[in-house]
């Protein structure tokens, strides 16, 4: 099922997309769901086409927690050691930003670089110590992410606050797919159509069920929070004008068109 939020003339609400998307919207539907969809799902029995609604990023989590260094041609290309156990970091609610919306280039950086990432959605039971199995239980869905980031602010900073957290600096989206196997699926980014990232999810250093138990040893996972899984090599610039795109295989495409912010 694939799970989306998303604006209508009645208000914001959580809904089912309906049909198989091509490389696109057009056909689809979206069958809107009584309250969150964290639970039974209850539908109201409206719907509407994709394409007549605005579709928002499916989630806006209590937190976005993130894995740094989780593909060692990515660690590589910084030339940085590969963590023994998940480096973590955190970007706050305020970068996420919808399929379609602008990613906006803030004044302070001079280097703002995307990261193609799978993004896990946890689920309504959250997680607080879990094992692998509690981790497994805890998952949602998938959805993909760009962990857009300031190269320069990151490396003159000497931690990743700033250089990850700027407003719009978290393209999520375009849904939420739930019952996915996201053990081995490629993870793919192009600037305007051109391929700078091409990876596996079963090449991260640390997969998701190892991600989540670690994490939430730390702190608690709640309820739609989101966890992004780390990006394959080939990070690069991405500058005014630009789109960029982000597509997981067996859940679709996140695209962003690329600003300066005025």
């Amino acid at each position: 099922m694939r799970i989306a939020r998303f604006v209508h003339e009645g208000g914001m609400s959580f809904g089912a997309v309906e049909g198989e998307p091509d490389g696109g919207t057009a056909g689809l539907t979206v069958a809107q769901i009584d309250g969150h969809p964290f639970g039974d799902l209850n539908f109201t029995g409206s719907r509407w086409a994709v394409d007549d609604v605005r579709m928002l990023s499916p989630i806006l989590p209590s937190k976005v927690v993130c894995i740094g260094r989780n593909y060692a041609d990515h660690a590589a290309e910084h030339q940085a050691d590969v963590p023994t156990e998940p480096l973590i970091f955190l970007k706050p609610s305020t970068s996420i930003i919808g399929n379609h919306d602008a990613i906006k280039l803030p004044p302070q950086s001079k280097q703002v670089e995307h990261e193609a990432e799978l993004a896990v959605v946890i689920g309504a039971t959250g997680a607080r110590r879990v094992d692998r199995a509690g981790a497994r239980a805890a998952i949602f869905g998938y959805t993909a992410a760009n962990d857009v980031t300031a190269r320069d602010l990151q490396r003159s900073d000497g931690q990743w606050t700033r250089a990850k957290g700027f407003d719009s600096f978290c393209p999520l989206g375009p849904w939420i797919v739930t019952g996915l196997d996201a053990s081995d699926v490629e993870v793919r980014c192009e600037v305007n159509e051109e391929v700078r990232q091409l990876g596996r999810t079963k090449d991260m250093v640390f997969d998701v069920p190892t991600i989540i138990s670690y994490i939430s040893h730390v702190m608690t996972l709640l309820p739609g929070d989101v966890i992004l899984t780390g990006t394959p090599a080939g990070v690069s610039p991405i500058v005014d004008g630009d789109t960029c795109t982000v597509s997981i295989e067996g859940i679709g495409t996140l695209s962003n068109r690329v600003v300066t912010l005025d």
